[in-house]
């Protein structure tokens, strides 16, 4: 434990010590929480939990394609919620889905990074979990993405199939990847415009 603090809540416990925590905007140490996906997040919901805890909180992350669902009145009340507490909102992985129902229709692609940063979104992952697509073609979307004015975050793993609601036992079949892969895909998509935001 640290003995500074750059907290400033109002905490009557704020004379105990705790991990260092840099003012926002952070470019380390985020953390992000997810929004609607399990369970029902209302904007009233929303802004209370961050009128008590959004100074610790980085990002709001739509998981599932939750905000595909919703009327665009809520959909831009809570991204402005977040705004508001000066907090960033990323569309998770949901371009898995628009690539394969779409089967990789550029317009199709292109309409939907305008329409979520049009939406009020910033952040745009990139997830590659359960669609096998070439390197190039992902370095391809994370520069979509930059253009149209998001930040892309695509993702690197070495697990197969992780996220959703993947067994333990499914994803230990599923096997890893050879960690050189993993470095060889981030340096491209870096060089593609990647938006980095854990580098610690």
């Amino acid at each position: 434990m640290s003995t500074s603090n750059a907290n400033t809540t109002t905490s009557p416990y704020n004379f105990l010590s705790s991990n260092y925590l840099p003012p926002k905007p952070r470019d380390h140490g985020l953390t992000e929480i997810r929004g609607p996906y399990y369970y029902p997040v209302t904007k009233t919901y929303l802004d209370e939990l961050l009128s008590d805890w959004g100074e610790f909180v980085d990002g709001v992350k739509f998981a599932g394609g939750a905000f595909s669902l919703m009327p665009e009145e809520r959909l831009r009340g809570l991204i402005e919620t977040a705004h508001k507490h000066d907090i960033y909102v990323s569309t998770s992985g949901f371009i898995e889905k628009v690539l394969s129902s779409s089967n990789g229709n550029r317009a199709v692609i292109q309409k939907y990074l305008e329409t979520c940063k049009n939406m009020g979104f910033d952040v745009l992952e990139i997830s590659s979990g359960f669609l096998s697509i070439p390197t190039d073609d992902w370095a391809d979307l994370v520069e979509m993405t930059a253009k149209a004015g998001l930040k892309p975050k695509p993702e690197v793993g070495i697990q197969w199939g992780a996220g959703g609601d993947a067994s333990i036992a499914e994803l230990e079949s599923a096997g890893t990847r050879d960690p050189k892969w993993l470095i060889d895909r981030a340096k491209t998509f870096l060089e593609a415009g990647a938006y980095i935001y854990d580098h610690d």
